[in-house]
């Protein structure tokens, strides 16, 4: 995998995290990186798109609040983050873990601590909701006439 796919691989992990699991595994780290709020977190919204059947001809489903945040590490470094909501304490804190993923040294640790067990985390819910949803799937091909 290369850096970039790494990258947004990671920044996806943040931006789904619940923002009391990523304090939860941030936290024990004790990491208090100086930095600069180039971008304050601020709040917004986005549209979002569809197509029908996924192939078909565009249209929008509606809107969404999102909050976004850029940071610059003392040692001048950019972190960048977008998270659904309105949280600015996880989008600011998201940013902070981009930039520091992108300091060598850091990125082994943090990888280990932090995107890991998110990552592994939201994988259980998915699997978690598929099998939800399958429970409760109906085959009509199977059901048998009433003759």
């Amino acid at each position: 995998m290369d850096a970039l796919q790494n990258r947004q691989r990671w920044m996806s992990v943040l931006a789904h995290s619940h923002p009391s699991e990523l304090l939860e595994h941030w936290q024990p780290l004790n990491l208090s990186p100086t930095f600069q709020r180039l971008r304050p977190a601020e709040t917004g919204l986005t549209q979002l798109q569809g197509r029908m059947g996924g192939t078909g001809k565009r249209f929008v489903m509606g809107d969404m609040t999102v909050t976004r945040a850029v940071i610059q590490l003392a040692s001048g470094v950019y972190g960048y983050s977008y998270v659904s909501g309105r949280d600015k304490d996880h989008a600011e804190l998201c940013a902070v873990i981009d930039a520091l993923l992108q300091v060598s040294g850091m990125e082994e640790l943090i990888h280990k601590r932090v995107i890991a067990p998110l990552a592994a985390s939201q994988q259980a819910r998915r699997e978690q909701r598929a099998r939800e949803i399958a429970s409760s799937r109906v085959d009509f091909f199977t059901l048998v006439r009433g003759e």
